[in-house]
């Protein structure tokens, strides 16, 4: 079936061929990355029998933390009949539990007198066997029910055996606590409306659903669901399918209660069942047929936070519908935002639950990274909706829906698209590509030779650490995007550990030059040779935009990644830097930025003599980007609300600009925080808004400081209003935040660390505190996490304090605790030593070049 109320997309065996060859460059990028490594040709662990619930060889590549048993294959669910009541009403005190049943119909596989299914946290009361359907009245006597907790398993031991190939209904009565660590079914507490509220809602994956109810807990064990919640009337109830029915019934005690019936719902495995019982509000719109309802508090709604969220979802759906050739099989679709989540989102079919801040946007996010965050997120929770996690063929979805499919299925199908046409002539089968990517860790770095046209490839690692010869028998098939003077040149493959393309040898002319990788096409790094890398230096300072913007992003990539790993020298990348002044994309000049002047390094690199070449050599580079930014920032920062680099890179570039002490960053910094004194309702953009105020404060007096404590004391701000107020006290010149009689929240006091160690005055000051405050902080986190804030000390090069970290060791620690504390500070002394000599190449690079 098409898409509905759309045209579908179709294309011809041509068009098809090629998208399956850009589909297995996609797939090389993407699955790589997947948690495919270990599961390929491994048959699936043996299922134990089930009259013998002894130790089972468990399953490969398991979450740890849940339990490592697979399920005797005797049962195959087929529906169930689920009754969850939440014993919560608005106002009245915990304990607060829930209590259930459950019918669960199955097929019987293979004779068998035990019935084991998946249970943890349950109390499971009584249960029955009713069958063989479908004669009525027959039932399977129960002779004894267990809980195995620790294998987080239910036992039912049964006087007859269940026959093979008859179907049964096993019903379980239950109840639990509702749990507040977001595992399973649980409660929230929050303020809506400034009035204090409670919600219930949960989250099964990866295997949870049997912290709710028993059940096949495994994702392959797919089943029809009908769903009814039992719940107080001020509340609605929310699952996976639209509500059809609202009905009435008393308790025991005579008090009412409201009962919500969903219909049933399609094939589904038991992570993705979902329930929400709440009092919040909803905006919704539908879209061919599906009704979309964004859920969030009331406040929220009433603000217009959700909006933006109701917008995009109905076009990503359409989206999809249309590019995967399927229609999305439900009439509705729940997206909901909670006060406290933990699991940033989660895609349970039809009811989607999203922590609030992935999904509400402020007016005041109004030029920030957030609305680029929530479209990211919600597309990728709705591509699940959709079709799954993966871009497949326009026949993998119909053939594998509602059902199981592994990593051989996919490429069977991908295979057909490639066998149906001739135009375009793969190295090897489309498995063994693939193959060679997801079955094994890691990926290659190319080493690229253009005079002879060689390309050889191993696995990427790290030459200073590791030996090379472990490395060299892994080979992947490599499809090889390339690029000639300027001109794109047919893909071509590396099927072996090297081979020879004569059709990319050079000539002698300094002009002849070649890129791989186009586009950051394949997952892979690239290393050329010095006379390609010469040549492609001098076209950057000529003609930058000869190389796409995205090529010019890999080649800095791929050159700093590659001197981390002992490939080649700092040197040879910092050639490749000198053309900057004319670069004019955000995205670039932040790969230079975080390698050159780290996040790590911004409290130490004042230290070195490096210091004052980097400011000169960089800041006479970033000028003419920056003065095109500051202008919006000035004049028109909104106009900056669609710009996606801007958002996502604009914020560190201007943090980087004022550590590099230029002026305007400064004086901007100061102006804006001048003006938001004066009128406290004033919002300093949101993009720039922590460098405003850390620079605000450092170059003032105690009159901004006073303002960023007063301001941070209000009752209605922010968790990240406080973070950013707190990173900003730590920029004062004074060791104030430290060194007051402020008490600050405990809670706070890791971010506090972490600020005054990212400042050049802040070593001295972090040492202090730490000594002087040993006992709290090795009780509240341990003596481990101390001590590496310890070796974060010594990054400067003040060696001095490594002496006085020995001493402070050797009189405070117990003997276990010194061993481990010298092996951390011999491995800081290790990478200051490393880190010194890396700063003094650079230092003596930039002498030579800074006035070139």
């Amino acid at each position: 079936m098409g898409a509905r109320g759309g045209s579908g997309l179709y294309v011809g065996r041509g068009t098809a061929a090629l998208l399956a060859a850009l589909l297995l460059s996609l797939l090389v990028s993407l699955l790589v990355l997947a948690a495919l490594y270990g599961r390929c040709r491994q048959p699936p662990p043996p299922a134990r029998p089930a009259a013998a619930l002894g130790p089972d060889p468990g399953v490969p590549g398991a979450p740890m933390g849940f339990s490592l048993r697979r399920l005797p294959p005797h049962l195959l669910p087929l529906h169930y009949e689920l009754e969850l009541w939440p014993l919560v009403r608005p106002g009245e005190e915990e304990p607060f539990g829930f209590s259930g049943q459950v019918n669960i119909t199955v097929r019987c596989r293979q004779d068998t007198r035990t019935v084991v299914l998946h249970s943890v946290g349950l109390h499971s009361h009584r249960a029955a066997v009713r069958g063989p359907l479908p004669h009525a009245g027959a039932a399977v006597e129960v002779e004894g029910l267990r809980l195995e907790e620790e294998d987080e398993l239910a036992v039912l031991e049964l006087r007859e055996p269940l026959v093979a190939g008859r179907r049964y209904v096993l019903q379980l009565f239950f109840h639990g606590r509702l749990r507040e660590d977001r595992h399973g079914l649980f409660l929230i507490r929050y303020t809506d409306l400034g009035s204090s509220r409670m919600l219930v809602a949960s989250q099964m994956e990866p295997a949870h659903a049997r912290m709710v109810y028993p059940c096949f807990d495994e994702p392959e064990m797919k089943a029809t669901f009908d769903i009814r919640i039992i719940h107080d009337p001020s509340y609605v109830a929310l699952s996976n399918m639209p509500a059809i029915d609202v009905s009435e019934m008393k308790d025991e005690n005579g008090s009412l209660w409201s009962v919500t019936t969903f219909n049933t719902s399609l094939k589904m495995s038991t992570y993705l069942t979902a329930f929400v019982v709440c009092d919040l509000a909803y905006v919704n719109r539908t879209e061919r047929g599906n009704e979309i309802r964004i859920w969030a508090r009331k406040e929220a709604v009433k603000n217009g936070y959700v909006d933006y969220a109701l917008n995009i979802t109905g076009p990503i759906f359409s989206f999809l519908e249309d590019l995967l050739n399927i229609s999305y099989p439900l009439t509705k679709t729940d997206l909901i935002a909670l006060p406290y989540f933990g699991e940033g989102a989660m895609e349970n079919w039809g009811l989607l639950i999203f922590e609030e801040e992935t999904l509400l946007y402020l007016p005041s996010d109004k030029v920030s990274d957030r609305k680029t965050a929530i479209a990211l997120i919600v597309s990728h929770e709705l591509a699940h909706q959709a079709g799954g996690k993966t871009f497949c063929t326009s026949s993998y979805l119909k053939e594998f829906a509602f059902s199981n499919a592994n990593q051989d299925d996919l490429w069977t199908h991908v295979q057909l698209v490639v066998d149906a046409q001739d135009e375009v002539q793969l190295p090897a089968s489309v498995k063994k590509i693939m193959d060679s990517w997801t079955c094994q860790s890691g990926f290659p770095v190319l080493t690229f030779n253009i005079t002879t046209g060689t390309i050889s490839q191993e696995k990427i690692h790290n030459k200073k650490r590791e030996n090379s010869t472990d490395f060299y028998n892994n080979t992947w098939i490599v499809p090889i995007s390339w690029m000639r003077n300027g001109s794109s040149q047919p893909l071509m493959w590396l099927d072996n550990s090297s081979k020879v393309f004569p059709e990319m040898q050079v000539s002698e002319s300094e002009y002849d030059w070649i890129l791989l990788n186009v586009n950051l096409s394949g997952y892979y790094r690239v290393k050329y040779d010095q006379l390609n890398l010469k040549r492609l230096v001098h076209l950057l300072e000529n003609d930058p935009k000869a190389i796409p913007a995205v090529s010019r992003f890999q080649l800095l990539d791929d050159v700093f990644a590659l001197r981390k790993s002992g490939y080649i020298e700092i040197e040879a990348a910092l050639e490749l830097t000198k053309y900057l002044a004319r670069e004019d994309e955000l995205f670039i000049w932040n790969v230079v930025l975080v390698n050159l002047v780290p996040d790590s390094m911004d409290g130490t690199l004042k230290n070195y003599e490096v210091y004052p070449l980097l400011k000169k050599y960089l800041l006479k580079r970033m000028l003419p980007i920056y003065r095109y930014y500051a202008g919006f920032i000035r004049k028109n920062v909104d106009a900056l609300e669609d710009d996606y680099f801007a958002q996502v890179h604009l914020g560190n570039f201007f943090a980087k600009a004022c550590w590099l002490g230029l002026q305007d960053c400064l004086d901007l910094s100061s102006e804006l925080y001048t003006k938001w004194m004066d009128n406290p309702d004033y919002k300093i953009p949101f993009l720039i808004r922590r460098t405003v105020c850390c620079y605000g404060v450092a170059v003032g007096s105690d009159k901004e400081l006073d303002f960023a404590w007063e301001m941070y004391k209000h009752n209605d701000s922010t968790k990240e209003d406080k973070d950013i107020l707190l990173f900003a006290m730590s920029c004062a010149k004074e060791s104030w935040l430290l060194h007051s009689d402020t008490q600050f929240s405990s809670r706070y006091i890791a971010n506090i660390l972490d600020y005054v160690l990212s400042k050049d005055i802040g070593h001295r000051i972090a040492w202090e505190f730490v000594t002087e405050n040993w006992s709290f902080l090795s009780e509240r986190y341990g003596n481990q996490p101390v001590m590496i804030y310890f070796c974060e000390m010594t990054s400067t090069n003040l060696m001095h304090l490594f002496i006085q970290l020995q001493v402070f060791y050797n009189n405070t620690l117990e003997e276990d605790e010194r061993e481990t504390a010298t092996l951390l500070l011999e491995s800081a002394k290790t990478e200051n030593m490393e880190r010194k000599e890396f700063l003094t190449r650079v230092a003596d690079w930039l002498e030579k070049n800074t006035d070139d």
